[in-house]
């Protein structure tokens, strides 16, 4: 039987300074990337959400605004793995300096180009950044070569 995995990412911004949250991620997948995590059973995408930014930031956050997901099929196994993408400039509480993620600090948005960015991090910023996209899908499996050279070497279908 399919495994579905449902998942976050929040992209929490300072209106005063427009600097965002990152954390240099060091388990699972590395880089930089925003907050985010898995929604636990019987816990809504929204709820998780503002779980995970809890638990990987020390931020209270509020007024989420969605603004895209990523829909991962696995064309072999039929998994399917979505990641919903939240944004937001609501916010109360001090920011930590780590969990066991990796340190987790504010920078600019410029900034993120020079940084070693998660995977598939790069491609997923202009749905958190622009009005353009709300979908990202990509059809894979664990047998697919990918090239790393290519812009868009998952070949990532944009909507």
């Amino acid at each position: 039987m399919p495994k579905l995995q449902l998942t976050n990412m929040v992209m929490v911004q300072d209106p005063a300074t427009g600097n965002v949250v990152v954390e240099r991620r060091v388990k699972s997948y590395c880089g930089i990337a925003f907050p985010g995590g898995h929604a636990e059973p019987g816990e809504s995408l929204y709820d998780s959400a503002i779980r995970e930014v809890k638990e990987e930031t020390g931020l209270t956050v509020s007024n989420l605004t969605p603004c895209g997901m990523i829909y991962w099929f696995n064309n072999k196994t039929e998994d399917k793995y979505f990641t919903y993408f939240y944004k937001t400039q609501e916010f109360t509480g001090s920011l930590i300096d780590a969990t066991e993620e990796g340190p987790v600090f504010w920078t600019s948005l410029e900034s993120l180009e020079g940084m070693q960015l998660a995977p598939n991090f790069r491609e997923y910023l202009p749905v958190f950044l622009g009005d353009r996209y709300t979908e990202i899908y990509c059809s894979w499996n664990d047998e697919m070569e990918i090239d790393e050279t290519k812009s868009n070497p998952w070949g990532f279908i944009y909507r």
